[in-house]
Formats: C-alpha cells, structure tokens, sequence
C-alpha cells in the first residue's frame, strides 16, 4: 500500500525542519561508535572496578575482552505494581546472556513514581519532572561506558520516556526495551468509574469506593485502562524498541521470563553484529510511526508532551501541528477504557498490537522501511509471541478482529480520523482528546469559572456553584508554576456536572491523567498563565467557546484580554508550589524547564548542536515567579 499522503507530507516537514539537528545528534552518536567499545577503553583498574562484584563466571567471560557485557538500567521498586514484576528480570537477563557467551549487569536505577498514588496530592506536582530526572539517572547509569548494549525495564508514565530520553543519549550502542506486562483483569472499568461518580456525590461512602479502587487495581502489573503507561508500551513496540508483541503478556507467566531472556539474547545478537544501534532505530520515520500508533489506539494526552522531549532526543523535531495533522488520516482502531469498556487484556486477545501494526501498515498509515531491534522492517511486529513445550515460538497474528466493539480493521474504523486535536484561540494553543468524548459534546460555549487549585474547583463543585453551562478554568499548573500536575481527581466531579445535562468543559495549563474522560477538556494550554499566557486574564463570566470539531479555544465577545493587568497567584498557592514533598529540590526545573508544547524539559531547555550546546547559560528572563507571582 502506498503511504498516505498526510503521513508523506507531515514526515517531509518533520525531516526537513530537524535536519540541522538530527545531523548534529547522528555526528556525535557516530563519534561515540567510533571511538571503539567501552571496555577497550577502560584501564585495567577501571575493568577491575566494573566486575569486582561479579561471579567467577562472569569474571573470566569479562577478562576474555571480547565478550559483550550488556548494561541493564532499571526502575524497578514495588511501590508501583507495573514495576515489581523486576525484581526479578535482572536475574532473568544474566541468565540468559551467560549462555550466549556474554554478560549483564545492573549499570544503575532510576526514580519511578506513581502517579496514581500521587494524585491529587503534592507528590503529582513532582511527577512530569521524574521524566527528566530519570533520563539523567539512565546517562549516569551508562556513563561507566562498559557496555555494547543495553537494557531499559521500565513501563509506567514518566519512567518509560525517560528511559527512551536518556538510552539516546547514548544511541550508539543498540538498545532494547523490555516491560513487564499488565496486570489481569479486575472489576470493569464501567463500574469503577460509576463508584467514583457516586463518591463525588456523596453517594457512596469511603469504605465503598476503596472496595472498588482495590478490586481494579489488585496485583502485580500496569494498571488495565489504556492511559500513558500502556500507551507507552504500543508505542515502544511500533518504535521497534521491543520484541514483538510483548508489551501485553501478563508478568506472572513463563512466557514472559522466555520474552524477558529473548530480549537479552537479541540485545547481545545486536552488538555482536554492530548493528541496530538505538540512533539508527529511532528516526523521523520511527518517530512518526510513534504518534500514529497513539492516534490509532486513541491513547494518552500525556504523549503531546512526552512525544516531543523524545524526539528531541535523538535530534527530531515535532510540534502538536504535526500531530494534529497526522491525527486527521489516521484511523481510530481501539476502544479501550477510557475510550470503551474494554481493558488491555481484552484488547489483547482481540487481536493486540499484532493486528494494529498490520492493519496501519497494510492501509499506508506506517513507514514500513524503518530500522528496529528485529533489523531492517516492521513485519516482524505483525506476529505474536508463544511458548510450545516450554519453546518460544513466533507466528503470524490474527488477521481479523476477534471483537470488533473493542477493535476494528482499518477499512472499518470506529472513526475515520485518530483522537487527539489541536484547538487555539486567543487563548494559545492546548490540545484535546476527542477519542473518548461523544459528538455531542464536543462544543461548548458557556461562562467561565476560574481557579488555581484544585481544591477550590472541587468545594465549587461540592457547594453546587457549579451546577450549570460552564467552562471551568484552572491555571497557574503549567511547568513554571507547579511542575504541571495531572488534575485527574477533577474528572468524576465534571462527568457528574455534564451527566446532569450541563454543557461542560475543562480549560487548563496543567494535564489531565492519561485516563482523560468523557468531558471535553483542552488541556497543556501554551504559553501558560505564569508565563504571561492570556489564561492570566481570563475573568470569571468571560464565555468561552471550546470546539474540538473546528479546532478552536477561544473567548466570545471581542474581549481584548490584553488590555487586561495579569491575574497574580496568591500568595499561599505560590509558596505552597514551592517546598515541601520535595518541591524545594525542584526549584532549578522550574527555572528553566520549556513550554508544554516544546516538552516541558529541563533536559532541553538550552539548544543542543547546530551551533548550540547543552550547557549555555540560563536566559536572565526566566526567572523563578514561584513566590513572587
């Protein structure tokens, strides 16, 4: 099938407008490649260091010094189900390593936290900030520069894109990700949202809603509704990062340790045979391929961030334009929680990633020549993995949906276009996911109600100010501000309003939750309220129009909100943002982290080659407003 013309076209952009500094990233990644393996490099008494710890075994595998060693980075802690599962994969890697002639260890950990014990809490306002630490703690992990390859075990929201964020760092060696797979299913993701929307009400008790929060979320796994951490694993397989359909195999299976043991042998395969090096997998193609596979599957807004910090990683710029545009030729093929009633699992056995691949593919949605840790092509991630007499065999996937409520061929899609948009106004830019968000309320235009907590919205909300057409406003959440936290604790309180029969929306800086709900919300609004974006002059009763169909944010009336003085934070929030749970260690982020649309990244926040360079000094005018604004 030929490419889209879309897909043609918005690539051609995206090439031509990083072509200075992917150029620049490819040269140094060159150069790193070319100065020779890590371990020729190192003294003897720096050899002796890195294996010190070792076994006998690997020790002598080591001193032989031709035998690749392959660097394991991992966010594993049991504080997050999606993670627990590796504690045990490090052990699974060395295993199999050992018995292809090489050798792995542990290089290093990052920081994972979890967002869904964080929400609503100040915890969250630390949450996108993760993102870049933890690509900081992967290039500390893999400075030692003993490794010909690597491994990145991680799943969940931030942790996933700081993997991929800092691995390219050092996109010389060849890199492959293994997850850890989602827990089974738990209550239906129907019922869960009923009880929190009987909670918000007052309906239910506590006691009630715990017995429901538990029933979902039960063992070890990624969580099942299809938000950024599951959102992350379709990504890294249709940016050819994993083995082939491996991202939803439960973690309690032998079937995973036999994909985990793959994964490790693939990675020394690949630096054996110096090729498939992670600069070369993940290209503008790649990149692209990347954002149809989250418009396809209707997955998570957070990506309209992490997307462009990734990509800018390995040299590639994107912008929401860019997506907005691909978003209009590509398919909706999924219906998953919180875009359907189904959850991953079933989703899985509908058909899976396997079927997806192969149907954008085959309809021209996807580069098919693109480079990943299967070699040269992306047929191999239109097979399925399973285990026949304890072997781990490949075959093809199904060819046709076993559910078509929950998945549905290209030629037949449940919307002819994906869910995610750009609306813009005079009141900047923001993006919006239509996916879950019926026609019907796809336009509101009604007065505004404006916040700067959370808090206050929720106590308008419980005193019944809120019962009527409203655009609820909450600002001062962008990266400046707070470190732009998820405002999913938001969520039940607007479905009940729009269940009422109200016309509702949600217009912030900050982000909503990977699980982004029925209720219109354009969200990561740029450039942000604390920022001297015009969310700064909005007044309470100014109406709003919300249009996802036209792509338009904007206010009614002929307002100038310019003439407007700028609404100030108060006092208590803005010291509030700014210690405590942590915060305080995060001042510096908040200094010169870029805007919501450049990937809310400290990591990039100074040009990087093409005549610029990481460590340039800070620009005088971002200055931290955390107190004084």
């Amino acid at each position: 099938m030929a490419l889209n013309p879309v897909v043609a076209d918005v690539t051609a952009r995206i090439i031509e407008r990083s072509r200075a500094t992917r150029t620049d990233y490819l040269r140094r990644m060159d150069a790193a490649r070319d100065s020779g393996a890590g371990r020729a490099k190192l003294s003897c008494a720096n050899w002796a260091h890195a294996f010190a710890g070792q076994t006998i075994a690997d020790k002598l595998t080591a001193m032989d010094g031709s035998k690749p060693n392959v660097g394991v980075v991992t966010a594993y802690n049991d504080m997050l189900s999606a993670h627990q599962p590796f504690e045990r994969f490090p052990e699974v890697i060395r295993k199999a390593v050992r018995e292809v002639g090489a050798t792995a260890q542990v290089a290093g950990g990052t920081p994972a936290m979890c967002d869904g014990v964080t929400q609503g809490r100040p915890g969250m306002e630390l949450s996108l900030f993760s993102r870049d630490a933890i690509a900081m703690a992967t290039g500390v992990a893999l400075t030692h520069d003993a490794f010909d390859a690597a491994m990145m075990l991680g799943v969940c929201d931030k942790i996933v894109p700081g993997l991929f964020m800092g691995a390219l760092a050092f996109g010389h060696l060849p890199v492959v990700f293994a997850p850890a797979g989602p827990m089974p299913s738990g209550i239906p993701n129907a019922e869960k949202a009923r009880v929190r929307a009987l909670y918000a009400q007052n309906k239910v008790d506590r006691a009630t809603l715990l017995q429901s929060e538990i029933g979902s979320y039960h063992s070890p796994g990624t969580c099942t509704f299809y938000g950024t951490a599951n959102s992350n694993q379709m990504m890294m397989e249709l940016g050819g990062l994993h083995l082939p359909s491996t991202a939803f195999v439960h973690p309690e299976t032998g079937l995973r340790d036999a994909l985990t043991a793959a994964a490790a042998r693939r990675a020394v395969e690949l630096a054996r045979s110096g090729q498939g090096r992670m600069a070369d997998v993940v290209s503008e193609k790649t990149i692209v391929n990347m954002i149809v596979a989250l418009l396809a599957t209707g997955g998570s807004t957070n990506h309209a961030i992490h997307l462009v910090a990734m990509a800018r990683a390995a040299g590639v710029l994107i912008d929401w334009t860019d997506m907005d545009q691909l978003s209009s030729a590509t398919p909706l093929l999924a219906r998953v929680y919180p875009n359907g009633s189904a959850d991953v699992n079933a989703f899985q056995a509908a058909g899976g990633v396997a079927f997806v691949a192969r149907e954008l593919a085959q309809a021209g949605n996807l580069h098919t020549d693109v480079m990943t840790v299967m070699g040269q092509g992306i047929e191999a991630y239109f097979q399925e993995p399973s285990l026949v007499d304890g072997e781990l065999v490949w075959r093809d996937g199904v060819s046709e949906s076993l559910d078509r409520d929950i998945l549905r061929p290209a030629s037949d899609p449940f919307d002819r276009e994906g869910g995610l948009r750009l609306v813009q106004g005079d009141l900047g830019r923001a993006v919006i996911k239509i996916s879950a968000v019926k026609p019907e309320n796809r336009i509101v235009e009604a007065p505004a109600a404006v916040f700067e907590t959370q808090e206050d919205a929720l106590e308008a909300f419980k005193a019944g100010k809120l019962d009527r057409d409203v655009v609820v406003v909450l600002r001062f959440q962008g990266p400046k501000a707070n470190g732009m936290p998820e405002l999913h604790s938001l969520s039940p309180a607007l479905s009940v309003l729009q269940d009422k029969g109200f016309k509702v929306a949600f217009v912030t800086d900050g982000r909503m939750s990977g699980a982004s709900g029925k209720t219109p919300a354009a969200i990561h609004v740029s450039p942000e309220a604390l920022a001297g974006g015009p969310l700064a002059h909005v007044r309470d009763g100014d109406v709003i129009r919300l249009d996802a169909e036209a792509g338009v944010l904007t206010t009614v009336g002929g307002l100038d909100l310019n003439a407007r003085p700028a609404a100030r934070r108060s006092q208590a929030h803005a010291e509030g943002a700014s210690w405590g749970y942590g915060r305080e260690l995060f001042a510096a982020f908040r200094h010169v982290v870029t805007t919501a649309e450049e990937g809310a990244s400290v990591c990039f926040a100074f040009p990087i080659g093409a005549g610029g360079h990481a460590d340039a000094p800070p620009d005088p005018n971002l200055v931290d407003r955390t107190v004084d604004a």
